[in-house]
């Protein structure tokens, strides 16, 4: 029983260490995906310089977006504030008609919870039918 406590702790401060031991431009930057709704975030919260593919001269750079697999809608992230390894997020759709705030928290150096708050429910379309993303996403980062 010691012995099991022992990993636990350990494999818990391994992974503060690598959040800690990352720069927030390291923490912040890149592609997550969470599998199970097949949604991906594309984002730089650092250096806001992530282009919309094919809408560039539209919306021209951002923090990032979010996208399914199946649906070419986007959902854009305007504005990113971090602090630690949290941070907070305005996010619209591509057509300017919901908007809502949401969170997007590092738990370790590859997994990322993403909480919706206030304002609108991201939803995509999924086999000709909306699908509503639950306020609390898992999200794994790609390398």
């Amino acid at each position: 029983m010691k012995y099991k406590i022992f990993i636990i702790l350990t494999t818990i401060s391994l992974n503060l260490i690598s959040i800690k031991g990352q720069t927030q431009t390291e923490i912040f930057k890149g592609k997550l995906y969470n599998k199970e709704y097949k949604v991906s975030i594309i984002l730089n919260f650092h250096d806001p310089t992530i282009k919309i593919p094919g809408q560039e001269d539209i919306f021209g750079e951002l923090a990032g977006y979010l996208t399914h697999e199946s649906d070419p809608r986007l959902w854009l992230i305007l504005d990113a504030t971090t602090k630690g390894n949290t941070a907070s997020l305005s996010i619209i759709n591509d057509y300017g008609s919901e908007d809502l705030q949401a969170t997007l928290t590092a738990i370790t150096d590859s997994t990322y919870t993403f909480v919706q708050k206030e304002g609108s429910t991201i939803k995509f379309a999924v086999n000709r039918k909306w699908q509503k993303l639950p306020k609390q996403l898992i999200f794994h980062k790609m390398h």
